[in-house]
């Protein structure tokens, strides 16, 4: 079995299918798809979405600690690209206690807030929020998923793809992952209760569904919550859902790395008006709507100033330059990634800048990256990073 890198499909041989139980005539699970051969109902080994849980669930298993020695494996990876402040979105009940667990015994070298996963079955009522961090670690609210991948050709859509998926009809659209309704409940609890939450959703038609949800959740509230719910991909939002998410006090969070890694196979997979629009960050600038950048670990490797250089440039891999229109300037993209993920966190007031009485959480860089070519951020290294005033990662010279 192979996952790929987004986590959004599974390609399984014959025998790891077999072992599941998945044969012509198992039905697609909600939220899922089992692609088929050409003409039946045959399995072709392609597992889309929550189909893909129909296999090796068992292999993802792991001790609390193997969870705590990867945990800092990983948080030494992110602060040798200067990353103080950590998200694990989708963190299950297990790992999520073993996180805990973890930071109790010897506090992270960073903060890290996770965001438990909010399953098909809903567990809205019983969900913790924690808003400190012990030992760099704090449940920071719930995660929701609505929809697929681009680059998986998973995202739910308003109109048909140009280019879908093998086998796909010419009005496909994609399939939301979560039953409507049910976010919904989802949300209104979690909002009501003072909960953040950050939902998945990168096609247009998930984010209609997602701001459905935070309007549903706050109509007739004497005054509107200070509720800060996250859009998280956000790459096919249109301009008037940036204009709704204003209004409703959401803040996308763009995958601005997609423009780089995916740029090119965007515009095959929505034509042009929409592939030059994905991670529509200059909308959001020119409607004052509170965002963030981020790269989605371990998709692509957590390097910031690489996020930067993708959000400022927006060139693909081809080398195009991918709707040029909403590149960020050097000091927007760098806010979207320190105060603005600050805000984002609910962690302004002591995140996010240099002043008096933060948190001493700073990194210290080879180059200025407001006087470097553009073409360059990508290469300025970090040479030292702070966390909590102290240091923690020192580049060899």
């Amino acid at each position: 079995m192979l996952t790929h890198v987004s986590g959004h499909l599974r390609a399984a041989n014959s025998a790891a299918l077999e072992s599941a139980g998945i044969s012509a005539a198992t039905a697609d699970p909600p939220g899922g798809h089992i692609r088929r051969m050409a003409g039946s109902r045959e399995p072709d080994g392609v597992l889309e979405e929550t189909a893909g849980r129909l296999v090796g669930a068992s292999q993802f298993a792991v001790t609390p600690a193997v969870t705590d020695a990867t945990a800092r494996l990983a948080i030494d990876v992110y602060l040798g690209y200067g990353t103080t402040t950590i998200q694990d979105g989708g963190t299950d009940g297990a790992t999520l206690e073993a996180l805990r667990t973890a930071a109790g015994r010897e506090p992270f070298n960073a903060d890290v807030a996770a965001f438990r996963a909010f399953r098909e079955t809903g567990d809205a009522e019983g969900a913790a929020y924690e808003p400190d961090y012990r030992g760099g670690f704090r449940v920071a609210g719930v995660k929701l998923l609505l929809d697929g991948s681009p680059q998986g050709r998973t995202a739910w859509l308003t109109e048909p793809y140009t280019e879908g998926p093998p086998g796909a009809a010419a009005d496909y659209r994609a399939y939301p992952v979560l039953e409507p309704e049910l976010y919904k409940a989802g949300a209104a609890s979690l909002i009501r209760r003072g909960v953040p939450i950050i939902v998945h959703a990168n096609g247009d038609a998930a984010i209609d569904l997602m701001l459905e949800g935070v309007d549903e959740a706050v109509a007739g509230m004497d005054a509107l919550p200070d509720h800060r719910s996250v859009v998280i991909h956000a790459q096919l939002m249109r301009a008037d859902q940036l204009d709704r998410a204003a209004a409703l006090g959401a803040v996308p969070s763009f995958f601005a790395a997609h423009s780089f890694f995916w740029g090119d196979w965007h515009l095959r997979s929505f034509g042009e008006a929409r592939g030059s629009n994905v991670s529509p960050a200059r909308w959001a600038i020119e409607r004052g709507v509170h965002f963030t950048i981020h790269n989605d670990s371990p998709v692509v490797p957590p390097d910031i100033m690489r996020l930067v250089s993708i959000a400022v440039n927006r060139t693909t891999r081809s080398g195009r330059e991918l709707g040029p229109e909403q590149r960020l300037t050097v000091r927007e993209a760098l806010h979207a990634v320190t105060l603005g993920a600050a805000y984002q966190y609910f962690e302004e007031d002591t995140k996010g800048s240099i002043v008096p009485g933060k948190q001493a959480d700073l990194i210290i860089l080879e180059r200025d990256p407001l006087a470097a070519d553009p073409a360059d951020l990508e290469h300025i290294r970090v040479l030292e990073t702070f966390s909590r005033g102290r240091s923690v990662f020192q580049r060899s010279p």
